[in-house]
């Protein structure tokens, strides 16, 4: 085992929504022997066109699997992406190594290559993190982070902030769970908190201290990454624009003492269709979207009464409306909202206050 090096490799992100957060594999490279081994080794193999993939990804029931692949393939496409793919190289032992080794081959068993994913607690970094921490005869120490305690929305905020949209859809999702803070080993869910921690951690064993990582080096230089631009309005843009509208419309259905049936109806499907996925959440086995307090305004309840409200009747509706729109409201201060979520929640209040005038009169 003296000639073979074991890395951990922390790939930057590029522009596919599936890398947003970047990634990390491990290599396998014996340097020495003709024609030996270099590989990485990858926990995050998924089949994207699988039957309800994106259905079972929401729901926490999807299966990710640890695959091996020959390293100048796994150079190859992050330098198509133009993404910087650093290496650690690790402090092992010639037994520590053997024992990754052996670990690693019993893994890509087909019996046992297959995991559930969970993308705070089992991803493609915990996973190499672990096995990593399994083989090596001792502990791996980690330094301390600075008083540096983000919650997991804080971190997702920090990769996404050039994609404001799948920020938003995030957010939609994550409940009060997310606005915890988190521990150290919570954090190393991102594979940059991992490459920070790896190279400050210390391996103790036998009485003596020995550094984790012994090398580190940039295996594929940064590109020029291509970035999609997206819809070129942002979350809040969109949602002030709506709110200007509706506060216009507000006012029209004031002094004209009538009600646009249109509008109510526009405002009834999108927070009906927000709320049909909040609904579905409930039922997720990701933890930290099951208690969401935007479910408080954003649930299937305008379903219940839009055809009622079609047909011109007078129904509760809006009352009720106007009730979750403050209970909403004092749930801000304990949870974050999505992005501009709050304008809608406001047009929701003023088309309330134009039904509870008029049954007042």
């Amino acid at each position: 085992m003296d000639s073979v090096e074991i890395s951990l490799l922390t790939c930057q992100p590029h522009d596919e929504v599936y890398s947003l957060y970047g990634h990390t594999a491990i290599r396998f490279h014996d340097f020495h022997k003709k024609g030996g081994v270099d590989a990485a080794f990858n926990y995050g193999v998924f089949n994207f066109n699988a039957p309800h993939f994106v259905a079972r990804f929401v729901f926490g029931l999807t299966d990710y699997e640890l695959g091996a692949f020959p390293y100048h393939l796994f150079q190859a496409e992050y330098r198509h992406f133009g993404s910087m793919v650093t290496e650690q190289v690790l402090n092992l032992t010639a037994q520590e190594k053997y024992q990754l080794r052996q670990a690693l081959s019993e893994n890509l068993r087909p019996e046992n290559r297959i995991y559930r994913y969970n993308y705070f607690y089992n991803n493609c970094t915990t996973k190499a993190r672990d096995i990593i921490e399994q083989c090596i005869n001792g502990k791996v120490e980690y330094a301390d982070r600075e008083d540096y305690t983000p919650t997991y929305r804080d971190m997702i905020h920090e990769m996404t902030q050039r994609n404001p949209w799948s920020r938003w859809g995030n957010d939609v999702l994550l409940g009060i769970g997310s606005d915890q803070s988190t521990t150290l080993r919570q954090q190393e869910f991102l594979p940059q908190n991992l490459m920070y921690d790896f190279d400050r951690a210390q391996i103790y064993a036998n009485g003596t201290y020995r550094p984790l990582v012994k090398e580190r080096r940039i295996s594929v230089p940064a590109g020029v990454q291509m970035n999609d631009p997206g819809f070129p309005l942002s979350p809040m843009q969109c949602f002030i624009s709506l709110l200007v509208i509706s506060f216009v419309l507000f006012l029209i259905q004031w002094k004209r003492h009538c009600i646009f049936t249109l509008w109510e109806v526009l405002l009834m499907l999108a927070t009906g269709i927000i709320g049909i996925v909040l609904f579905l959440m409930l039922f997720s086995q990701h933890p930290t979207v099951r208690v969401n307090l935007q479910f408080i305004l954003f649930n299937p309840l305008p379903w219940l009464f839009l055809w009622p409200i079609i047909r011109g009747k007078d129904t509760l509706y809006w009352r009720i409306t106007a009730a979750l729109c403050c209970l909403f409201l004092i749930g801000g201060l304990f949870q974050s909202y999505a992005e501009g979520i709050w304008c809608l929640a406001l047009c929701l209040l003023l088309q309330s206050i134009l039904h509870i005038k008029r049954l007042r009169k």
